[in-house]
This record gives C-alpha cells, structure tokens and sequence, in this order.
C-alpha cells in the first residue's frame, strides 16, 4: 500500500489521539471531532482513513477500539522493530526515557557513544556500546532504526557506519540535514528551526 507521508503522519497522530480517547472511556468519536484537535477538517480525516480501507463510519461515529486496531494494523510491523541510539548526551537520554515503552512495535534496545564514561555501561536500562562496535552491535541485535543525537559536528561521519550496518531507517535530531542511498528512509529533524520558526510567528502576531 503506497500511503503518502504527511498522511502517515496524520495517522500516527490520529492513533495518539485514539488511544487518549479509549484512557478516557470513549467509545466513539466523529470525524469533525478529531479533526477538530488536529486542527484539519474533517474531510481530510475521511479521506485519510478511506485510503487505508477504513470506512465504518456510523451514526455514533467511529469505533475507536475498532480504529486503533486498523490503523495499528497499517502503521505497526507484525514483529518489534529494534532501534539503536546514537549520542547518549542530554537530548539522547531525554529521547529514550521519553518513547520507550510508549510502542510495543517499537523498541530501543541499544545506545551508542564514544564516551568512556558512557560506552560500557547501562542508561536508563539501556546498555550502551562503543561507537567502534556499531556495525557488529547493529547485525548482532537486528538493530533496523537508528535515533541520531550527537553533536552536530560529527554527524556526517555516522552515515557511512550507518550504510555499512544495513540500518534501514534514521531519525536525525542533529542541526545537519543528511542523505542516505535509496533503501533508507531518513527524517530530518531540527528542533531548533523548529522553534526558530515557531518564535518567527510569535513575532509577527505581536507586531501585527
């Protein structure tokens, strides 16, 4: 199934949203509602679900036990994706102990780092390795996803390691945009053009 990425995204989002809903004890929920709290219309939100095959929607509007489990079916791999962390600084620690356990598909199992001080010992439950064992590391564990926060300096120097360990996806949260060959799917992360951009705005509102 060809999905484009924004809808991937809205999805996830949708599933976050979902899940919120279920803690709470509801059991249905309108389109127009949960487009409301992603701030789209609800027309996009049909659209969306009708690309996956997802289509029940009732007078009571949608199941959302019923929509968890079928856009966890599109979302989710049938078996844990390991993931490894590279750069176990203040941003890779806070990374960890924010998203594991928040997916059963998803698991980091390994972080990296070329600190003595770090390398060799465990993180937040976390064993973290050498970067010199990255590559035998990554094979030996099934490691396919990599989360990238070192220092900005050094980050280009991680992509042929990355290529040579068979890693098939990266989150980069470095400030270096960077490209991988066909084959790996990469997301760019800048946190602080992120907020450059969102302060821009702020800006703007005030002086207008």
């Amino acid at each position: 199934m060809n999905i484009p990425e924004k809808t991937i995204e809205r999805l996830s989002e949708y599933r976050r949203t979902l899940l919120s809903c279920h803690e709470q004890g509801i059991t249905h929920i309108f389109s127009h509602v949960l487009a409301g709290i992603h701030g789209i219309t609800a027309v996009q939100v049909r659209r969306d679900l009708m690309l996956i095959g997802f289509s029940s929607d009732t007078k009571k509007g949608y199941d959302v036990e019923v929509l968890i489990d079928f856009i966890s079916g599109i979302l989710d791999n049938r078996s844990v994706v390991n993931i490894g962390v590279i750069g176990m600084g203040h941003l890779g620690q806070a990374l960890t102990k924010y998203f594991n356990g928040r997916r059963s598909k998803l698991r980091i199992i390994a972080a990296f780092d070329v600190d003595p001080q770090k390398a060799g010992h465990e993180i937040d439950h976390i064993p973290c390795y050498p970067m010199e064992r990255f590559e035998e590391t990554v094979e030996q564990l099934d490691i396919k996803i990599v989360i990238l926060s070192p220092p900005t300096a050094v980050a280009s120097e991680l992509v042929v390691p990355i290529i040579n360990a068979g890693i098939k996806g990266v989150l980069n949260f470095t400030s270096m945009p960077l490209n991988f060959p066909r084959g790996i799917f990469v997301e760019n992360y800048d946190i602080t053009t992120l907020l450059e951009k969102v302060a821009y705005f702020v800006k703007e509102a005030e002086e207008s």
